[in-house]
Protein backbone atom coordinates (compact mmCIF):
# COMPACT_ATOMS: atom_id res chain seq x y z
CA UNK A 1 0.00 0.00 0.00
CA UNK A 2 1.43 3.37 -1.03
CA UNK A 3 1.55 6.52 1.11
CA UNK A 4 -1.43 8.09 -0.70
CA UNK A 5 -3.68 5.15 0.16
CA UNK A 6 -2.48 5.10 3.76
CA UNK A 7 -3.38 8.77 4.19
CA UNK A 8 -6.87 8.13 2.76
CA UNK A 9 -7.37 5.03 4.90
CA UNK A 10 -6.33 6.64 8.18
CA UNK A 11 -8.22 9.86 7.49
CA UNK A 12 -11.43 7.89 6.93
CA UNK A 13 -10.81 5.66 9.97
CA UNK A 14 -10.77 8.81 12.08
CA UNK A 15 -13.88 10.17 10.39
CA UNK A 16 -12.22 13.31 9.09
CA UNK A 17 -12.85 15.16 5.85
CA UNK A 18 -9.94 16.45 3.78
CA UNK A 19 -10.67 19.92 5.16
CA UNK A 20 -10.51 18.70 8.76
CA UNK A 21 -7.20 16.87 8.20
CA UNK A 22 -5.78 19.90 6.41
CA UNK A 23 -6.70 22.10 9.37
CA UNK A 24 -4.92 19.76 11.80
CA UNK A 25 -1.78 19.85 9.66
CA UNK A 26 -1.86 23.56 8.86
CA UNK A 27 -2.07 23.02 5.09
CA UNK A 28 -4.69 23.58 2.41
CA UNK A 29 -7.33 21.04 1.44
CA UNK A 30 -5.79 20.99 -2.05
CA UNK A 31 -2.51 19.77 -0.54
CA UNK A 32 -4.24 16.86 1.17
CA UNK A 33 -6.11 16.09 -2.04
CA UNK A 34 -2.84 15.97 -4.00
CA UNK A 35 -1.26 13.67 -1.42
CA UNK A 36 -4.21 11.30 -1.54
CA UNK A 37 -4.25 11.18 -5.34
CA UNK A 38 -0.45 10.65 -5.43
CA UNK A 39 0.05 13.90 -7.35
CA UNK A 40 2.41 15.16 -4.64
CA UNK A 41 4.28 13.80 -1.62
CA UNK A 42 4.32 15.51 1.81
CA UNK A 43 7.70 16.67 3.06
CA UNK A 44 9.39 15.06 6.06
CA UNK A 45 7.90 17.56 8.51
CA UNK A 46 4.38 16.82 7.30
CA UNK A 47 5.02 13.07 7.43
CA UNK A 48 6.01 13.45 11.08
CA UNK A 49 2.80 15.42 11.69
CA UNK A 50 0.76 12.76 9.91
CA UNK A 51 2.37 10.14 12.11
CA UNK A 52 1.36 12.03 15.25
CA UNK A 53 -2.15 12.87 14.03
CA UNK A 54 -2.94 9.29 12.93
CA UNK A 55 -1.13 7.65 15.84
CA UNK A 56 1.06 5.50 13.57
CA UNK A 57 4.78 5.13 12.96
CA UNK A 58 6.66 6.95 10.23
CA UNK A 59 7.88 3.54 9.00
CA UNK A 60 4.28 2.51 8.35
CA UNK A 61 3.63 5.68 6.35
CA UNK A 62 6.83 5.66 4.31
CA UNK A 63 7.43 1.97 3.60
CA UNK A 64 5.05 0.56 0.99
CA UNK A 65 5.60 -3.02 2.14
CA UNK A 66 4.11 -2.27 5.58
CA UNK A 67 0.38 -2.47 4.98
CA UNK A 68 -1.00 -3.19 8.42
CA UNK A 69 -0.95 -0.85 11.39
CA UNK A 70 0.07 -2.57 14.64
CA UNK A 71 -2.90 -2.36 16.97
CA UNK A 72 -0.87 -0.74 19.74
CA UNK A 73 0.21 2.09 17.46
CA UNK A 74 -3.14 3.18 16.11
CA UNK A 75 -5.31 5.33 18.35
CA UNK A 76 -8.28 6.44 16.27
CA UNK A 77 -10.52 9.20 17.49
CA UNK A 78 -13.54 7.90 19.36
CA UNK A 79 -16.41 9.64 17.60
CA UNK A 80 -19.16 7.23 18.49
CA UNK A 81 -19.41 5.79 14.98
CA UNK A 82 -19.60 2.13 14.13
CA UNK A 83 -16.27 0.42 13.48
CA UNK A 84 -17.66 -1.84 10.77
CA UNK A 85 -16.14 -0.91 7.42
CA UNK A 86 -17.36 -2.05 4.02
CA UNK A 87 -15.06 -2.17 1.01
CA UNK A 88 -16.41 -0.54 -2.16
CA UNK A 89 -15.10 -1.99 -5.42
CA UNK A 90 -14.57 -0.13 -8.68
CA UNK A 91 -17.64 -1.86 -10.17
CA UNK A 92 -19.82 -0.88 -7.20
CA UNK A 93 -18.64 2.73 -7.35
CA UNK A 94 -19.29 3.02 -11.10
CA UNK A 95 -22.72 1.41 -10.71
CA UNK A 96 -23.65 3.79 -7.89
CA UNK A 97 -22.60 6.87 -9.85
CA UNK A 98 -24.71 5.72 -12.80
CA UNK A 99 -27.70 5.17 -10.48
CA UNK A 100 -27.13 8.55 -8.83
CA UNK A 101 -27.09 10.29 -12.21
CA UNK A 102 -30.52 8.88 -13.06
CA UNK A 103 -31.88 9.51 -9.55
CA UNK A 104 -30.78 13.16 -9.63
CA UNK A 105 -32.83 13.80 -12.78
CA UNK A 106 -35.94 11.93 -11.60
CA UNK A 107 -36.02 13.16 -8.00
CA UNK A 108 -35.42 16.78 -9.03
CA UNK A 109 -38.26 16.44 -11.54
CA UNK A 110 -40.50 15.08 -8.80
CA UNK A 111 -39.69 18.06 -6.58
CA UNK A 112 -40.48 20.42 -9.47
CA UNK A 113 -43.85 18.68 -10.03
CA UNK A 114 -44.71 19.17 -6.33
CA UNK A 115 -43.99 22.91 -6.57
CA UNK A 116 -45.99 23.22 -9.80
CA UNK A 117 -48.95 21.19 -8.50
CA UNK A 118 -50.94 24.25 -7.27
CA UNK A 119 -50.74 25.90 -10.71
CA UNK A 120 -53.84 24.17 -12.23
CA UNK A 121 -55.86 24.95 -9.08
CA UNK A 122 -54.81 28.62 -9.14
CA UNK A 123 -55.48 28.98 -12.87
CA UNK A 124 -58.82 27.18 -12.97
CA UNK A 125 -60.11 28.84 -9.79
CA UNK A 126 -59.01 32.30 -10.87
CA UNK A 127 -60.31 32.03 -14.44
CA UNK A 128 -63.64 30.63 -13.24
CA UNK A 129 -64.11 33.46 -10.74
CA UNK A 130 -63.52 36.00 -13.52
CA UNK A 131 -65.89 34.19 -15.84
CA UNK A 132 -63.19 33.53 -18.40
CA UNK A 133 -63.96 29.79 -18.63
CA UNK A 134 -67.38 28.10 -18.74
CA UNK A 135 -67.05 26.52 -15.29
CA UNK A 136 -68.55 27.38 -11.92
CA UNK A 137 -65.97 28.39 -9.31
CA UNK A 138 -66.74 25.35 -7.13
CA UNK A 139 -66.41 22.94 -10.06
CA UNK A 140 -63.16 24.58 -11.17
CA UNK A 141 -61.80 24.32 -7.62
CA UNK A 142 -62.64 20.61 -7.44
CA UNK A 143 -61.04 20.00 -10.85
CA UNK A 144 -57.92 21.95 -9.88
CA UNK A 145 -57.62 20.06 -6.59
CA UNK A 146 -57.96 16.74 -8.41
CA UNK A 147 -55.14 17.67 -10.80
CA UNK A 148 -53.04 18.86 -7.87
CA UNK A 149 -53.46 15.54 -6.07
CA UNK A 150 -52.66 13.62 -9.26
CA UNK A 151 -49.42 15.59 -9.70
CA UNK A 152 -48.41 15.09 -6.06
CA UNK A 153 -49.20 11.38 -6.34
CA UNK A 154 -47.02 11.14 -9.46
CA UNK A 155 -44.16 12.90 -7.64
CA UNK A 156 -44.49 10.64 -4.60
CA UNK A 157 -44.45 7.65 -6.95
CA UNK A 158 -41.13 8.87 -8.34
CA UNK A 159 -39.69 9.31 -4.84
CA UNK A 160 -40.81 5.84 -3.71
CA UNK A 161 -39.52 4.16 -6.86
CA UNK A 162 -36.13 5.83 -6.62
CA UNK A 163 -35.98 5.06 -2.91
CA UNK A 164 -36.52 1.37 -3.64
CA UNK A 165 -33.96 1.39 -6.45
CA UNK A 166 -31.43 3.03 -4.18
CA UNK A 167 -31.80 0.57 -1.28
CA UNK A 168 -28.84 -1.47 -2.50
CA UNK A 169 -26.63 1.58 -1.90
CA UNK A 170 -27.96 2.49 1.55
CA UNK A 171 -24.77 1.16 3.12
CA UNK A 172 -22.94 4.22 1.76
CA UNK A 173 -24.85 6.33 4.29
CA UNK A 174 -25.26 3.84 7.12
CA UNK A 175 -21.78 2.30 7.56
CA UNK A 176 -18.18 3.40 7.26
CA UNK A 177 -16.69 2.59 3.88
CA UNK A 178 -13.27 2.11 2.37
CA UNK A 179 -12.51 1.97 -1.33
CA UNK A 180 -10.39 -0.33 -3.43
CA UNK A 181 -7.26 1.06 -5.04
CA UNK A 182 -8.11 3.44 -7.88
CA UNK A 183 -11.70 4.17 -6.84
CA UNK A 184 -10.91 7.48 -5.13
CA UNK A 185 -8.95 8.63 -8.18
CA UNK A 186 -11.79 7.73 -10.55
CA UNK A 187 -14.40 9.50 -8.42
CA UNK A 188 -12.25 12.61 -8.01
CA UNK A 189 -11.68 12.75 -11.75
CA UNK A 190 -15.43 12.65 -12.43
CA UNK A 191 -16.12 15.16 -9.66
CA UNK A 192 -13.54 17.59 -11.02
CA UNK A 193 -15.00 17.24 -14.52
CA UNK A 194 -18.45 18.09 -13.13
CA UNK A 195 -17.29 20.94 -10.86
CA UNK A 196 -17.98 23.73 -13.36
CA UNK A 197 -21.46 22.42 -14.19
CA UNK A 198 -22.22 22.04 -10.48
CA UNK A 199 -21.29 25.66 -9.77
CA UNK A 200 -23.23 26.95 -12.76
CA UNK A 201 -26.41 24.99 -11.96
CA UNK A 202 -26.26 25.91 -8.29
CA UNK A 203 -25.79 29.62 -8.99
CA UNK A 204 -28.56 29.73 -11.62
CA UNK A 205 -30.91 27.77 -9.35
CA UNK A 206 -30.36 30.11 -6.41
CA UNK A 207 -30.76 33.18 -8.62
CA UNK A 208 -34.04 31.86 -10.05
CA UNK A 209 -35.42 31.20 -6.56
CA UNK A 210 -34.58 34.77 -5.55
CA UNK A 211 -35.92 36.28 -8.77
CA UNK A 212 -39.14 34.25 -8.61
CA UNK A 213 -40.67 37.03 -6.49
CA UNK A 214 -40.11 39.63 -9.23
CA UNK A 215 -43.39 38.91 -11.10
CA UNK A 216 -45.39 39.58 -7.93
CA UNK A 217 -43.46 42.81 -7.30
CA UNK A 218 -44.31 43.81 -10.84
CA UNK A 219 -48.02 43.62 -10.03
CA UNK A 220 -47.64 46.37 -7.45
CA UNK A 221 -45.22 48.40 -9.54
CA UNK A 222 -47.55 48.96 -12.53
CA UNK A 223 -50.63 51.11 -12.75
CA UNK A 224 -53.62 48.92 -11.92
CA UNK A 225 -55.92 51.08 -14.02
CA UNK A 226 -54.17 49.76 -17.10
CA UNK A 227 -54.42 46.12 -16.08
CA UNK A 228 -57.02 43.45 -15.73
CA UNK A 229 -57.60 41.12 -12.80
CA UNK A 230 -55.78 38.49 -14.83
CA UNK A 231 -52.34 40.00 -14.14
CA UNK A 232 -52.00 38.90 -10.48
CA UNK A 233 -53.08 35.39 -11.51
CA UNK A 234 -50.47 35.17 -14.24
CA UNK A 235 -47.77 36.58 -11.97
CA UNK A 236 -48.55 34.04 -9.26
CA UNK A 237 -48.20 31.21 -11.76
CA UNK A 238 -44.94 32.71 -13.07
CA UNK A 239 -43.61 32.85 -9.50
CA UNK A 240 -44.25 29.13 -9.02
CA UNK A 241 -42.82 28.18 -12.41
CA UNK A 242 -39.59 30.16 -11.94
CA UNK A 243 -39.20 28.84 -8.39
CA UNK A 244 -39.83 25.26 -9.56
CA UNK A 245 -37.16 25.48 -12.25
CA UNK A 246 -34.67 26.98 -9.80
CA UNK A 247 -35.32 24.36 -7.14
CA UNK A 248 -35.02 21.57 -9.72
CA UNK A 249 -31.56 22.79 -10.73
CA UNK A 250 -30.46 22.99 -7.09
CA UNK A 251 -31.79 19.54 -6.17
CA UNK A 252 -30.41 17.93 -9.35
CA UNK A 253 -26.88 19.23 -8.93
CA UNK A 254 -26.77 18.67 -5.16
CA UNK A 255 -27.81 15.02 -5.55
CA UNK A 256 -25.21 14.48 -8.28
CA UNK A 257 -22.47 16.21 -6.27
CA UNK A 258 -23.59 14.28 -3.20
CA UNK A 259 -22.90 11.02 -5.05
CA UNK A 260 -19.23 11.93 -5.38
CA UNK A 261 -19.09 13.04 -1.74
CA UNK A 262 -20.64 9.77 -0.55
CA UNK A 263 -17.92 7.66 -2.13
CA UNK A 264 -15.15 10.00 -0.98
CA UNK A 265 -16.74 10.50 2.48
CA UNK A 266 -16.47 14.26 2.12
CA UNK A 267 -18.81 17.23 2.48
CA UNK A 268 -22.11 16.15 4.03
CA UNK A 269 -20.97 12.51 4.01
CA UNK A 270 -18.04 12.55 6.39
CA UNK A 271 -18.54 9.94 9.08
CA UNK A 272 -19.76 12.44 11.65
CA UNK A 273 -22.15 14.00 9.12
CA UNK A 274 -23.58 10.58 8.30
CA UNK A 275 -24.57 10.14 11.91
CA UNK A 276 -25.87 13.71 12.12
CA UNK A 277 -28.08 13.06 9.08
CA UNK A 278 -29.66 9.93 10.52
CA UNK A 279 -32.97 11.70 11.15
CA UNK A 280 -33.04 13.91 8.05
CA UNK A 281 -35.94 11.89 6.64
CA UNK A 282 -38.08 12.75 9.67
CA UNK A 283 -37.17 16.43 9.39
CA UNK A 284 -38.25 16.69 5.76
CA UNK A 285 -41.36 14.59 6.38
CA UNK A 286 -42.43 17.12 9.02
CA UNK A 287 -41.70 20.01 6.61
CA UNK A 288 -43.82 18.34 3.93
CA UNK A 289 -46.66 17.73 6.39
CA UNK A 290 -46.62 21.40 7.48
CA UNK A 291 -46.70 22.52 3.83
CA UNK A 292 -49.65 20.30 2.91
CA UNK A 293 -51.68 20.97 6.07
CA UNK A 294 -51.18 24.74 5.82
CA UNK A 295 -51.90 24.77 2.08
CA UNK A 296 -55.12 22.75 2.25
CA UNK A 297 -56.31 24.54 5.39
CA UNK A 298 -55.92 28.02 3.88
CA UNK A 299 -55.91 27.22 0.13
CA UNK A 300 -53.41 30.07 -0.09
CA UNK A 301 -50.93 28.25 -2.33
CA UNK A 302 -49.27 31.46 -3.49
CA UNK A 303 -48.04 31.98 0.09
CA UNK A 304 -47.43 28.49 1.49
CA UNK A 305 -44.48 27.82 -0.84
CA UNK A 306 -42.43 29.89 1.61
CA UNK A 307 -42.27 26.73 3.78
CA UNK A 308 -39.50 25.31 1.57
CA UNK A 309 -36.90 28.11 1.75
CA UNK A 310 -37.58 28.45 5.49
CA UNK A 311 -37.15 24.68 5.94
CA UNK A 312 -33.89 24.86 3.99
CA UNK A 313 -32.48 27.58 6.24
CA UNK A 314 -33.60 25.82 9.43
CA UNK A 315 -32.16 22.52 8.16
CA UNK A 316 -28.66 24.01 8.13
CA UNK A 317 -29.06 25.02 11.78
CA UNK A 318 -30.60 21.65 12.70
CA UNK A 319 -27.72 19.76 11.05
CA UNK A 320 -25.06 21.79 12.88
CA UNK A 321 -26.84 21.21 16.21
CA UNK A 322 -26.90 17.45 15.55
CA UNK A 323 -23.18 17.48 14.77
CA UNK A 324 -22.44 19.40 17.99
CA UNK A 325 -24.44 16.88 20.01
CA UNK A 326 -22.51 13.96 18.46
CA UNK A 327 -19.14 15.60 19.13
CA UNK A 328 -20.16 16.27 22.76
CA UNK A 329 -20.85 12.59 23.43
Amino acid sequence: MILADKIVENRKKNGWSQEELAEKLGVSRQSVSKWESAQAVPDLKKILQLSEVFGVSTDYLIKDEINEVPSQELSPVDNGLEETTRIVSMEEAASFLEHNETASRLISTGVMICILSPVPLILLGGLAEQGRIPLEAAVAEVAGTAILLFMVAAAVGIFVREGMRGKRYEYLENVDIDTEYGVDGMVKERRDAYAESHSRRLIIGIMLCILSAVPMLGVYAVNYSNNTDLLPLICTVMLLVICAVGVRLIVLTCIKQGGFDRLLEEGDYTRINKKAGKYDGIYWAIATAIYLIWSFATMDWKLTWIVWPVAGVLYAAYHEIMKAIIRAR
